[in-house]
């Protein structure tokens, strides 16, 4: 299914080290240690001196062997006891303290477990339909593409610095059991008029301002994917806010521009990565009809054993309440799955596992082993997904960790969804239920509350909740209760709860739960607590999530735009597009020149020769510098006039060379920079940043 080659990268372990250590030397400032720690995918929690580890694990694919190597992290490291099984596959150890983390990546490596870009500005997890190469209703195995796509993002000089984070899914038939619709990128095979291909949504998300994706493409051949997939990100770097943060995602484009001229922005993009990436082998699928699999009818991973479309062999779901592994279970499952001869273990959006392969005669034997150690196939009511809240999250304002654990999706199975804040981790704007935490006043006093979503569907075709009222946390059990009571008796002739939900108005939920959210001064001191807080309820300011990651650190994002560019010129030149290969260097000219300027305090021009002139007046004792890149700019225009291939190579060569420089001397401006990744591409660059200051 998958390349060989191993996504960990030790040499990058080496160096993040040395960056611990360098912070803890004082050496290192905290907003610069923060963004590289977060690219390796460390996130600062609300206890001091301690961090969560996420690991990567690509569509939530894993064996056995990776699970008991997060187990052994877990044990050596952490001070905690649990593991936790997020909404994007990923699988967070928290509570390690930050000396130890490099020695915890170095054992997530041995076990070729990545947490490479589990966070920051970054392309982040990929998702996948959990059912990938045993549904009897894919178009096509789509784990090929997905891996594919995610090897080619890992570590792109296009991904490394964007605006802010960036999510993808892939699914394997029009059912999107990934659920594109949330995505800021979403691939869905699909079968359109006869021909096989992938349908593209783009501009998704939830948290602030959800929104659904809209439909960028019909029909892309699986030459276009990478392209295509390219064009969205480059569209996302180029265009997205890098000064609000709060409106930097992709979906806030689609409101910039329209939905018409965001994909007039989109097609732009991609006739410059069509041509620059043409000539590129394509990866091929095998492409079928496919059969309805009955019981794929829900998004995520299906509720009850079931057959796979290879004969004897089932799909067995594991449910992990609230998402949390311990350590002994871990191992516990590992040790199950060899004995069975079982080695296709998958993490899912509903934050749970699932065995793939289990021969029909070994059900039982696979149910009785997984109840040794606590744990078993879904119960009914039990489909709850939470993020950790105010237990660990900076960003975290009520304890959605422990609602998790007191509410049900009752008799009708119901998606239930609990984020401890409005980012929404735990998507509740697409649960049948959905709730987050939010502080309101009432009567003078702070009282916590839990925004409520009713009828959410993250797939495409279906719609974000309806946004309901916002109930005290006290209450929300019998608010959810309510609506489901309601459902059983209202619904018609079995409708789904969705089609029951969105059938109704906000105002319907409003005052179905008048009496629930009204508060008398009286009853005011039965919900002033937090779910499993005996003090009063506040609002803890730790100075911001991370979720985003640090500033945006202009000149590491500049070189690794420049890098792009670098690749494109390339690749413009072998298809002989003299033009936008020429264009292509004037922009990184352009990168690198602005880069110095920043560093050296000045405001800089857009314009080559004038940037040219800026270096040379603002470093003086680096004139050099300048006058190079006047040279580079006259030999570009004369080579639009005129184009000689071995002249332009040659000027290539030197501008690359002159990138070198300047890149050296960014670092003995401000030592803390390390541009070593966006260098890996140019022949002669130094590895590591240790190097290039050296060699000024």
């Amino acid at each position: 299914m998958s390349e060989v080659r191993s996504l960990v990268d030790h040499e990058e372990i080496e160096r993040f080290e040395e960056s611990v250590n360098s912070f803890l030397r004082n050496e290192l400032d905290a907003e610069r240690f923060q963004s590289i720690r977060l690219q390796q995918g460390v996130y600062g929690q609300r206890q001091d001196g301690v961090q969560m580890v996420r690991i990567k694990l690509p569509g939530g694919f894993l064996t056995p062997d990776q699970l008991e190597t997060c187990a052994g992290v877990l044990e050596n490291y952490s001070q905690h006891n649990v593991a936790h099984i997020t909404t994007r596959q990923d699988i967070q150890i928290h509570y390690i303290p930050l000396p130890k983390i490099p020695s915890a990546l170095k054992d997530l490596a041995r076990g070729d477990l990545t947490t490479r870009e589990a966070c920051n500005n970054t392309v982040r997890n990929i998702s996948c339909c959990p059912q990938a190469g045993v549904c009897s209703s894919e178009r096509v195995d789509i784990r090929r593409f997905m891996d594919h796509a995610m090897r080619y993002f890992l570590r792109h000089p296009l991904t490394q610095h964007l605006p802010r984070k960036f999510k993808i899914s892939f699914s394997g038939c029009e059912s999107d059991c990934s659920q594109g619709m949330i995505h800021d990128l979403a691939v869905i095979a699909v079968k359109k008029d006869g021909r096989y291909g992938f349908k593209l949504l783009a501009g998704g998300g939830l948290g602030h301002k959800p929104r659904q994706a809209v439909t960028v493409e019909e029909l892309i051949p699986e030459e276009d994917l990478i392209p295509c997939m390219e064009a969205l990100i480059a569209l996302h770097n180029r265009y997205s806010n890098r000064k609000q943060r709060a409106k930097s995602r992709i979906k806030f484009l689609v409101d910039r521009f329209g939905a018409e001229g965001f994909i007039e922005k989109y097609r732009e993009e991609l006739e410059r990565a069509r041509t620059a990436l043409s000539g590129r082998a394509p990866l091929r699928g095998q492409w079928r009809d496919g059969t309805p699999m009955p019981g794929c009818d829900t998004p995520g991973a299906p509720r009850r054993v079931l057959p796979q479309k290879q004969p004897g062999l089932r799909i067995f779901p594991i449910s992990v309440p609230i998402g949390d592994l311990t350590a002994p279970q871990m191992r516990g499952i590992a040790a199950l799955m060899r004995s069975e001869g079982l080695s296709d273990l998958r993490a899912t959006q509903d934050q749970n596992l699932m065995i793939v392969g289990v021969p029909e005669a070994r059900v039982e034997a696979v149910r009785a082993g997984l109840a040794t150690i606590g744990l078993s196939d879904p119960k009914i009511g039990d489909d709850v997904v939470s993020c950790p809240g105010t237990s660990t999250c900076r960003l975290g304002i009520t304890s959605s960790k422990i609602i998790g654990t007191k509410i049900s999706g009752g008799a009708a199975d119901l998606r239930i969804r609990a984020s401890g804040c409005h980012n929404g981790c735990a998507q509740p704007e697409t649960g049948d239920i959905g709730i987050y935490g939010e502080g309101k006043r009432l009567h003078g006093k702070l009282v916590p509350h839990y925004q409520m979503y009713i009828g959410g569907d993250g797939r495409h075709g279906g719609n974000i909740a309806l946004k309901g009222p916002s109930v005290p946390a006290a209450r929300v059990q019998s608010a959810i209760k309510r609506v489901q009571d309601t459902y059983a008796n209202q619904n018609l002739n079995g409708e789904s709860f969705f089609a029951w939900a969105q059938r109704q108005t906000p105002e319907y939920f409003a005052q179905l739960l008048t009496d629930i959210t009204t508060v008398a001064p009286e009853d005011l001191i039965s919900v002033l607590n937090d779910h499993g807080d005996e003090e009063a309820f506040k609002v803890v300011q730790f100075g911001g999530g991370e979720c985003a990651g640090a500033a945006q650190e202009t000149v590491a994002a500049n070189f690794a735009e420049a890098a792009n560019e670098r690749n494109y010129r390339n690749g413009f030149l072998l298809q002989r597009k003299y033009e936008e290969s020429i264009e292509c260097s004037q922009a990184i000219g352009r990168l690198v020149g602005q880069s110095l300027l920043f560093l050296a305090g000045q405001k800089s021009s857009d314009d080559l020769r004038e940037i040219s002139q800026q270096l040379t007046a603002a470093l003086p004792s680096n004139a050099a510098i300048g006058e190079r890149l006047t040279h580079f700019a006259k030999e570009l225009d004369t080579l639009r006039e005129e184009f000689d291939e071995a002249v332009y190579r040659k000027v290539s060569e030197e501008l690359d060379a002159w990138t070198i420089t300047a890149a050296a001397l960014c670092q003995d401006i401000d030592r803390q920079l390390d541009l070593s990744a966006s260098l890996q591409s140019i022949k002669g660059a130094p590895a590591q940043k240790k190097s290039l200051n050296a060699s000024i």
